[in-house]
């Protein structure tokens, strides 16, 4: 990606500032307007211009955040909490090709069971297990 504009996927004559319409976005980086639209809702920092009819004009840096929101959802596997989460501390670079991509942070678990001794835990799982094949069955 370039701080100029948009990526090289961009070929339609229009200058790299240029504005540029859902539509456009939508099929130069392959995601689904209405992808698109659901991620101006779970980003709030994603912000492009809307103007009458709520006709949706996305800059340069509209368009370079979309990149990044792709890049760590569809393929570096995080969450849309933990590519938002990681956006807003900055923790994130413009592109991070080769690293191991950082992982999502973790829901609070809520423990159903008590906590169990190491020495307890094959019997322990043994017993989830029948509840859990008792339950299947009724």
């Amino acid at each position: 990606m370039s701080d100029s504009g948009p990526s090289a996927r961009f070929n339609d004559g229009k200058e790299p500032g240029a504005l540029r319409t859902i539509g456009e976005v939508a099929s130069a980086l392959g995601i689904r307007q209405h992808v698109l639209r659901y991620w101006e809702q779970q980003f709030p920092m994603l912000q492009p211009l809307k103007r009458s009819g709520g006709r949706r004009y996305y800059r340069a840096e509209d368009v370079a955040l979309v990149e990044q929101i792709d890049r760590l959802v569809n393929r570096e596997g995080y969450t849309l909490r933990g590519a938002r989460q990681s956006l807003e501390s900055g923790s994130v670079r413009a592109s991070r090709p080769a690293e191991t991509p950082a992982p999502a942070p973790a829901a609070p678990v809520q423990q159903a069971e008590p906590q169990v001794a190491a020495t307890e835990l094959l019997p322990h799982l043994r017993a989830i297990r029948a509840r859990l094949a008792d339950a299947l069955q009724a």
